[in-house]
C-alpha cells in the first residue's frame, strides 16, 4: 500500500493564510494540517481543518521566534509531514529549518506583491527550500534558482 502524502501548511493569518487556502482544490484529498495564528480569520477559514496555533507577533520578535522554534520541534516531531508549504511570513522560518532536519521537503511561495525585492522570510528560507516559487519574473534576479509560475493565486 502506498504511503499517503502528509502536508504541513504554515503561515501568518490574513493574506498569507488566504493564499495557502487557495491551494485547497489540490489538497482536498491529502492528509494535512495547518499552523497559523489564533485569529478570527484562521478560526473561520480552518474551522473544519486540523490546526495548530503559533505565537504572534512574529516579525522581528525574538521571544516569539524562540517560542515558535520550540513549537515547530514539537509539532513536526509529532506529525512527521512529508512536505511543508508556506507563503510566509516569519513563522515559516523555524518550521522550514526544523522540518529540514526531520527530512521534510520544503516549498516556499514568495508573495505576489513582491515584484523586484524579496521578503525577509523568502531570503531566509531560499537556501534550504526544495522548491522556491516566484510570481514575478523580475524576482529571478533575487532568487536565481526559483521557479517562475506567474500569478498562481
Amino acid at each position: 500500500m502506498e504511503k499517503k502524502l502528509k502536508i504541513c501548511l504554515v503561515g501568518s493569518s490574513g493574506g498569507h493564510l488566504s493564499h495557502l487556502y487557495m491551494l485547497m482544490p489540490y489538497l482536498k484529498d491529502k492528509e494535512r494540517f495547518w499552523v497559523t495564528f489564533d485569529k478570527e480569520d484562521a478560526k473561520s477559514l480552518l474551522s473544519d481543518e486540523k490546526k495548530y496555533n503559533c505565537y504572534f507577533p512574529t516579525n522581528r520578535n525574538l521571544k516569539n521566534l524562540i517560542r515558535n522554534t520550540i513549537l515547530a520541534w514539537k509539532i513536526l516531531r509529532k506529525e512527521k509531514p512529508d512536505l511543508i508549504v508556506s507563503s510566509g511570513a516569519a513563522v515559516a522560518v523555524p518550521f522550514f529549518y526544523i522540518g529540514k532536519l526531520f527530512g521534510a521537503k520544503l516549498v516556499y511561495i514568495e508573495v505576489f506583491d513582491r515584484i523586484n525585492k524579496g521578503t525577509l522570510t523568502g531570503k531566509l528560507v531560499y537556501p534550504i527550500s526544495d522548491r522556491f516559487i516566484i510570481q514575478w519574473e523580475k524576482l529571478k534576479k533575487v532568487y536565481p534558482k526559483a521557479i517562475y509560475l506567474g500569478s498562481i493565486f
